[in-house]
């Protein structure tokens, strides 16, 4: 593991995997390469033409946090790592909020990047599913500050991710739960960067207008049927995007079904 600092001090922790041009993988909410082993495996996949980065960001695994936290930050953290690892313009990919925040970097101009991928980023842009309360963020907030971080994983499997109340009960006895806790602090910074984009009205027309590059938005195959429109709408949005439905479901896809298609996404755009 390697470690670079951010703008503002913040050291970021990382790993690469193979030799070539820069692909940068980005987690969603609670997600990092300790308890998602799919960027790794999808870097040795590539071994042979990218040079694929996995990495903490900031507040979880083994890279630290500086308060107060803005999308910018994290929008820093990459350019920090592509400047770390080769220089640009790379390719970033997100799963599901990290998605969001892969566009949110291009749009920037902070970052160098030549394309954008993202997996299904939970937009709510219909009636499917209930959207987000419109105080998630601050409920998120409120309870890592009263020192309950276990509510604010409950919020978030619950109002977010849709599980049932019951089924977060069962996993607050499990192995994992004290693993959640841990990151708690981080759900609230991808509440800001998703925003409004989860309240069940139309995207916002002007946040990635200057997004030129070519972007890839795929969605399972036989995903949860509410995790569909999101996908479609920014790839109707965009210019640029491209809507590509892939093998997979329950909001993931497998390292042997990812790796082809980013592959072939940017050799071929």
């Amino acid at each position: 593991m390697s470690t670079v600092t951010s703008k503002d001090g913040t050291t970021i922790a990382f790993d690469t995997y193979g030799e070539g041009r820069t692909l940068i993988m980005i987690d969603g909410a609670t997600g990092y390469p300790a308890i998602n082993p799919l960027n790794a495996e999808t870097g040795k996949l590539l071994a042979d033409g990218f040079r694929t980065v996995t990495y903490d960001r900031r507040g979880r695994g083994n890279s630290t946090d500086t308060a107060p936290y803005a999308i910018e930050r994290e929008i820093e953290d990459l350019a920090a790592l592509v400047d770390a690892t080769g220089g640009g313009p790379a390719v970033l990919f997100g799963w599901s909020s990290g998605g969001v925040l892969a566009l949110d970097a291009a749009a920037s101009g902070l970052v160098p990047v030549s394309h954008v991928a993202a997996f299904e980023p939970p937009f709510v842009v219909d009636d499917v599913r209930p959207p987000l309360p419109s105080d998630y963020v601050e409920r998120l907030d409120a309870a890592n500050a009263a020192g309950r971080p276990g509510d604010a994983v409950e919020l978030f499997m619950t109002a977010a991710a849709g599980m049932p109340p019951e089924a977060v009960e069962g996993m607050r006895h499990s192995d994992f739960w004290p693993v959640m806790l841990g990151i708690a602090p981080t759900i609230a910074y991808d509440g800001r960067i998703m925003g409004t984009t989860m309240s069940g009205n139309p995207l916002p027309a002007d946040r990635w207008t200057s997004v030129d590059v070519p972007v890839l938005v795929m969605h399972g195959i036989d995903t949860w049927p509410a995790l569909i429109p999101g996908p479609r709408a920014v790839a109707e949005l965009l210019p640029t995007a491209t809507l590509q439905p892939v093998p997979g479901e329950n909001h993931a896809t497998t390292p042997e079904v990812l790796a082809p298609a980013l592959r072939a996404f940017v050799e071929g755009a």
